[in-house]
């Protein structure tokens, strides 16, 4: 069988990305056909004279449709690449974003945001902040219990802070207004693109993009750490600081991901694993391509929630219903990929 090089397959994956996110700007309630978006974006970079269908397309593609295809883009290339990277880290396949608590934290957060204020910035910054306070609390049980940086302790943190948070949104729950705040609370949980605005978008695609990268720098790192802690220490890793950097990246991008959509889930899991399969364990290529096909997976469910049915369904709900038995499929090739 012939292998690909690299490179080939960073292509490859980013033509299946541009090949969705053409398809979601042109498939809609108003559907667009593929000469028309090119004469509009040929009108927008080199002016020219325009006409009713184009100030329509101002609105449908600029207000609607492409700020939606980017958020997508983003979360999905944010948590695949986050999963990646704590798989890595703790060296289990089962790992996804959520294992130290981000998305508990973030989920509270946004329920309380939603139960004491009506700005939607508070509910954003709150989600954030506890994003970061549940990891915080993982962290701080998993060194406190051993006085050490065990992984399987920092992981055992990571499960107490989740339950905590998980309760204390229950506790939200019960508290909130049934007829008002509960059904946002709820909807909100499941997971939506539809938020989504162009001033918006631009302003997170900064801190995202950058822990992406940053995520996809610390690959050549993970590689080595797989090997175990003390080897890769003898091999000149300081193993604490590749942690902690991965950790707090992960968790800026985690956050800001339920910060925009709520609760997305099984991205992180599923597409390490297929892209394991295809490439193999190294994470010089895994994390990149993680990325990429991440973002494509999301825009592609996200597309689908839209259109499949009479009404929106959200995304968080499609893409557990696709990721589970996606899952099942690639875990009986998961053992042998991740070896």
């Amino acid at each position: 069988m012939k292998k690909f090089k690299p490179i080939s397959w960073i292509i490859g994956a980013s033509v299946l990305l541009l090949v969705v996110a053409t398809l979601s700007l042109l498939w809609g309630q108003y559907p667009i056909t593929l000469d028309t978006l090119i004469s509009y974006l040929q009108f927008k970079v080199f002016g020219g004279v325009g006409n009713d269908t184009f100030t329509m397309l101002d609105n449908i593609i600029l207000q609607i449709r492409l700020p939606r295809v980017l958020l997508a883009i983003l979360i999905g290339s944010a948590l695949a690449t986050s999963g990646a990277a704590f798989q890595a880290m703790f060296v289990n396949p089962l790992v996804s974003p959520g294992i130290l608590g981000v998305l508990a934290g973030a989920s509270f957060g946004a329920a309380m945001g939603m139960l004491i204020s009506d700005q939607w910035f508070v509910v954003q910054l709150l989600a954030f902040a506890f994003g970061f306070v549940a990891v915080g609390v993982a962290v701080l049980i998993g060194t406190m219990v051993t006085n050490s940086r065990s992984t399987v302790m920092l992981v055992l943190g990571g499960v107490i802070s989740s339950a905590l948070f998980t309760s204390l949104l229950s506790i939200i729950k019960y508290l909130a207004d049934p007829y008002s705040t509960l059904p946002a609370i709820v909807y909100w949980l499941m997971g939506s693109l539809t938020m989504a605005d162009l001033h918006g978008v631009l302003l997170i695609s900064v801190p995202m993009l950058a822990s992406v990268i940053g995520l996809i720098v610390l690959g050549k790192y993970f590689d080595l750490m797989s090997l175990g802690d003390e080897e890769a220490k003898a091999l000149g890793i300081n193993v604490t600081m590749v942690r902690l950097g991965a950790i707090i990246l992960a968790t800026i991008a985690s956050s800001l991901s339920v910060v925009m959509a709520g609760i997305i889930g099984w991205i992180g899991l599923i597409i390490p694993h297929i892209i394991r399969m295809a490439v193999g364990p190294s994470h010089r290529l895994l994390m990149p391509l993680s990325a990429i096909v991440g973002g494509a997976f999301l825009l592609l469910a996200d597309t689908i929630s839209r259109l499949a049915f009479s009404v929106e369904v959200p995304i968080g709900i499609l893409t557990s219903l696709i990721g589970i038995p996606v899952f099942i499929i690639v875990l009986k090739n998961a053992r042998a990929a991740w070896n």
